[in-house]
């Protein structure tokens, strides 16, 4: 399944790690160098709610900014109970 938000469409985004060596002008060094840079990715903080979507409740990948937005509009709690099974006689 694609980590992308169901509203937003935000998705992992490309980036890298760039290891640096030395010590700093700043710290009394001759500065810091790159030594390597490895590729990354920035994943996006999804989270999976339920909430209500066409008058429906179902399931959905939502990330959590959208979530702290207000953009949707969690299902309510359940306050019945599930039926007992039929006993066999």
């Amino acid at each position: 399944m694609a980590r992308i938000c169901e509203l937003t469409g935000k998705r992992p985004i490309k980036g890298s790690i760039i290891w640096r060596s030395g010590k700093s002008k700043k710290s009394g060094g001759i500065g810091t160098h790159v030594t390597a840079i490895t590729k990354r990715r920035f994943m996006p903080n999804l989270q999976r709610v339920k909430a209500v979507v066409d008058g429906e409740v179902r399931y959905m990948r939502v990330s959590a900014k959208a979530i702290k937005k207000g953009l949707i509009v969690k299902a309510p709690k359940r306050t019945w109970k599930k039926e007992a099974p039929a006993v066999k006689a």
